[in-house]
């Protein structure tokens, strides 16, 4: 049974992904272990998918009417962003 927690999933995943990098599994192996991969990446996406749409439904205004607004990377974390052309 697969993992049912978004981050188990991605956790598993990128065990994976570390396995399938070192390239000495069996070809067999190999094969086993990236089809799970792709099941787990589906799964990681539909679970997000499902995050997204949630998300929409708390961004409604009361008249039921959507509202997104565009994730600003620097809004959420200014700490993190860099302007290559900024000369501190």
């Amino acid at each position: 049974m697969p993992p049912s927690k978004f981050e188990e999933a991605l956790t598993r995943l990128e065990t994976i992904v570390g396995q399938l990098e070192k390239g000495d599994l069996p070809l067999e192996e190999s094969l086993k272990i990236f089809e799970e991969g792709v099941r787990l990446s589906k799964n990681c996406l539909k679970m997000l998918e499902e995050a997204e749409r949630k998300v929409e439904i708390l961004l409604q205004d009361k008249e039921g009417r959507k509202r997104p607004e565009p994730f600003r990377l620097d809004e959420a974390n200014p700490e993190e962003t860099h302007d290559p052309d900024d000369q501190d």
